[in-house]
Formats: C-alpha cells, structure tokens, sequence
C-alpha cells in the first residue's frame, strides 16, 4: 500500500515537473519572440528616422537648387538677354563687339544648361542617361575635366525620384572629383541589365587611402549612402593614393 502511494506521488511529482518545465519552456519562448519583436521594431524605427532624415536634407538641398535655378534662369539671363540686344543695336559703330556677343551668347547657353541641371522638376522630364550626359558635356566645354559617357544595354525606364536621387550621387562624386582629386579624366558608365542598372564613376585623381582617411567625412560618402538607402541602391567607393577613385552604385530595377 504505502509502496503505491509513494509510486503515485512520484508520478504526480513527475508530471507536475514536466507542467512547469513547458510553462517554463513556453514562457520563455514568448519573451524571446517578444524581445526579437520589439528589436525589430526599434531597428525598423531607427533606419525610417535616418531615411527621414536624408530625405529631409535632400527635400532642403533640392529647394535650394530649384531656387537657384529660378534665379539664373529669371534674373541673370534676362539680364544677358537684354545685354545682347543692347550690343546688337551698336553694331553701326566702328568697335568690334562680335567678341563680347560671342561670350554673351555662351553665357546664355550655359546659364540654360546650368538651370536644367540644377532645377529638379526640369529632371523629372528628362532621363538619368540625358542628364548626365549634359553633365559630361558641360565639363568639357568648360574645360573643367576630359570626360566621358559609356552606355551599355538597353535603357530601362525608372522612378523620377530614385533618378533625382541617382543623378544628385553623381554630381557630389563629380564636384568632388573637380574640386578636390585634382584629376584630369572622368569616366562614367551606365549598364543596364533586365534587373539592374549599375553605375561606375571612375577618375584619376589624386585618391586615399581607406585605411587612414575616412572618406564619409572628404567625399561624402555617407550621405551617398544615405541618400541610396532612400531607393535600395548600393553604394561603394575604392580608392588608391595616386591611382584615383571610383564610385559603383547598383540600382536594382
């Protein structure tokens, strides 16, 4: 009798152990699920705040540029425009003026490109292959920098924002290449593929080395990077002291 009391009790205790080992077991399943849950929501948190950041300091540059447009485009070549006739009306005297109407009139055209480029609702009415190219134009007919456009593949259309987006990468490697490499070739590439458009800016400027100098706070590059994240783009940059630096973004269709 008492042999299967204490049998009975055993298996009570038994059971009751294996209850609390699964209460135990499922509890703690429930907070690992809560804790992964609630650090995916601080990181999703995190990367829209740093998303809403970027698109904030692009929103803010942007305004800057349409405003700068406006400006050239209203203002300065109005001015130009009225300058040109004016000389034009003293074509009868004995001075040669053709020189001067000559750099009006490439003033004139220049001021028109610049403001295209500039002006972010005129980029919405072209593509990213004719904006760069006015770009590469630009620089050569300013003696800025020998550059070059290569086009591989059959052109995709893409989202007028993630354009605005690629084209503003660009042109912060491209002001950097001018202003600060000391390079005297650009070469740009665009390879379009049926499910990606990867873009490589190479020069042969003066470089750095990646392991001395930090390249986010000289190039740009996180801003780069932000602005990418705004369209899932990838963004890198190599570079090597006396060999250049090259830009690779890749643009998934």
């Amino acid at each position: 009798m008492g042999t299967e009391a204490e049998e009975t009790i055993a298996l009570i205790t038994a059971i009751v152990f294996i209850f609390l080992v699964i209460i135990i077991i499922i509890l703690f399943l429930v907070f690992i699920k809560r804790k992964n849950k609630l650090l995916t929501e601080k990181q999703q948190a995190q990367r829209e705040f740093e998303n809403a950041i970027a698109e904030t300091q692009i929103e803010i540059r942007e305004q800057t540029l349409r405003n700068i447009s406006w400006e050239l485009h209203d203002n300065i070549g109005q001015l130009l425009t009225l300058a040109k006739i004016q000389l034009h009306q003293l074509a009868d005297c004995n001075e040669d003026i053709s020189g001067v109407s000559d750099t009006i009139s490439k003033s004139l055209t220049e001021l028109r490109a610049l403001s295209k480029l500039i002006n972010p609702d005129a980029l919405k009415n072209i593509m990213l292959p004719e904006a760069v190219s006015l770009e590469v134009a630009r620089f050569n007919r300013l003696n800025f920098i020998e550059a070059t456009l290569t086009i591989d593949g059959d052109e995709k259309i893409i989202d007028d924002k993630a354009e605005i987006i690629l084209f503003r990468i660009l042109q912060e490697f491209f002001s950097n290449t001018i202003k600060h490499a000391k390079a005297s070739q650009l070469d740009v590439q665009l390879k379009y593929t049926d499910k990606k458009l990867t873009i490589v800016a190479t020069d042969n400027g003066k470089g750095f080395d990646k392991s001395v100098e930090k390249p986010n706070k000289g190039i740009g590059l996180q801003n780069m990077k932000n602005r990418g994240k705004l369209i899932g783009a990838e963004i890198e940059l190599e570079s090597q002291v006396g060999k250049g630096t090259q830009l690779t973004i890749i643009h998934y269709l």
